[in-house]
């Protein structure tokens, strides 16, 4: 184990540093050392630093890089199941699993994650209308509690309930046993098409979203008028080995995964880069340049599943004020309230061009898990916009009115009184929590700010 130094540490929004402890444990028994080792101010795991706020923060504690600890114990290739340890990236996965035809149940729109995080934060993707969240695919994990033991949890247990999507505030995850999702190729079939509105939009959502895997919609959040919640809806399902072209590159290695990269951007760019202009003439182009309608495009499965991820450090672009990330999901029969939110997105000329909208499908059984069937609009504001925290408030209140909630995993500003309202389970969450940790062992920002 590498000797601890203190470091400023931040989520990928880039708000709100705070110091701690950061120690990177590369065994079993080195993470139970590391524990013990944490302090009266705790500790929290963290892996790759995507949670956009700050769930993996723990400001004068530890933070414990859990990346050191990435095997893969063991593939059944016949059955499609995975046992590997919680520092696995969802990336080092694909690269191992796709040759052998199979591929994550579920994926965020970055692979860099660890499934440890995948799991802490209950991760969702594209296909939660069908597959529903990570936890659904996991079969059972390890988790090292404040006492120094070691559990195997299972499904249906109230540890696994509170420890997906719990935000690493039950313990550390250790190993995961995963179920997978079979593929023949490395390749997706793509529909794409345009909504003129918001209301356009929910209807094709809703009629034909059964007919394809993955579902996503990127919204124009300028629009306004009649073209208001204008968007592109894309849709995508693997593409069998038949759907590659005959004698070409990809159909010779049809499970080979070749994900391109551009540079980064500089380490610190220009303040006042993403302006409502400039965020306009993007999204005008964006929505002017996708095709009316267009089906079965061969796409790469990095290009349609995580296209940001060929940017490094794209976060970099929103300067050294970073950017909130803010996602709410509200249940069907509240689409008035989705409406309004989007209204007064636009009239208050939020530069967003980061905005995407799903619709989830049944919910799973995690206290904290973030989806529940309905609407959900992930957005990226920068953080200096004057009177965004007021304005963000307003939007949470309306949010918790509709019986919504807001995703903790980006989360960096939500006040505490709104949280029971968003998530009822959350004093079983806490009643858990201080069974298993009474002394709070385990503790981060997130924690301390919502009062986990």
């Amino acid at each position: 184990m590498s000797a601890p130094r203190t470091v400023p540490v931040t989520g990928w929004g880039r708000t709100a540093p705070t110091a701690a402890r950061l120690i990177r444990p590369r065994s079993y028994e080195e993470t139970v050392a590391a524990v013990r080792s944490c302090g009266a101010r705790g500790g929290i795991a963290r892996g790759l630093g995507r949670a956009y706020g700050d769930a993996a923060q723990n400001a004068g504690g530890a933070v414990l890089d859990m990346t050191g600890l990435d095997r893969i114990h063991a593939i059944d290739a016949d059955t499609g199941t995975l046992l590997c340890d919680a520092g696995v990236s969802l990336h080092r996965l694909m690269e191992v699993l796709l040759p052998l035809g199979w591929f994550v149940p579920v994926t965020p729109g970055t692979r860099y994650v660890t499934v440890g995080g995948a799991l802490g934060a209950d991760i969702h993707g594209k296909n939660h209308h069908v597959s529903g969240s990570f936890s659904r695919h996991v079969l059972s994990f390890e988790l090292l509690t404040a006492d120094g033991a070691v559990h195997s949890v299972g499904r249906g247990t109230p540890l696994f309930d509170a420890t997906c999507g719990g935000m690493g505030l039950t313990g550390i995850i250790l190993t995961v046993t995963l179920q997978l999702h079979p593929v023949e190729t490395a390749y997706m079939t793509v529909d794409t098409e345009r909504a003129a509105d918001l209301d356009d939009l929910l209807a094709r959502l809703a009629a034909t979203d059964h007919r394809h895997r993955y579902s996503v919609a990127w919204i124009d959040l300028l629009a306004r008028g009649g073209a208001l919640g204008r968007a592109v809806l894309t849709r995508g399902d693997h593409a069998p080995l038949d759907a590659l072209p005959a004698g070409s590159r990809a159909r010779h290695r049809p499970l080979a995964f070749r994900p391109s990269r551009l540079p980064a951007p500089p380490p610190m760019l220009p303040e006042g880069l993403l302006t409502r202009r400039t965020v306009g003439w993007f999204n005008e182009l964006w929505y002017r340049k996708a095709p009316h309608a267009r089906a079965g495009e061969l796409q790469p499965l990095a290009a349609f599943f995580h296209p940001l991820d060929g940017v490094p450090h794209w976060n970099r672009i929103y300067g050294r004020g970073g950017f909130v990330q803010y996602q709410f999901v509200v249940g069907h029969g509240h689409e008035d309230t989705l409406r309004r939110i989007v209204a007064r997105l636009s009239e208050r000329r939020c530069p967003s061009f980061l905005a995407v909208l799903k619709r989830f499908g049944d919910a799973d059984p995690g206290w904290l898990s973030f989806p529940r069937p309905g609407w959900t609009l992930a957005l990226d504001i920068p953080a200096g916009l004057p009177g965004l925290a007021a304005f963000l408030d307003e939007l949470d209140e309306e949010v918790a009115a509709a019986g919504g909630r807001v995703y903790l995993a980006k989360d960096s500003r939500l006040r505490p009184d709104l949280l029971t309202a968003m998530y009822p389970r959350v004093d079983d969450f806490r009643e858990l929590r201080a069974e298993i940790d009474p002394h709070g062992v385990f503790v981060s920002d997130l924690a301390r700010r919502l009062g986990l």
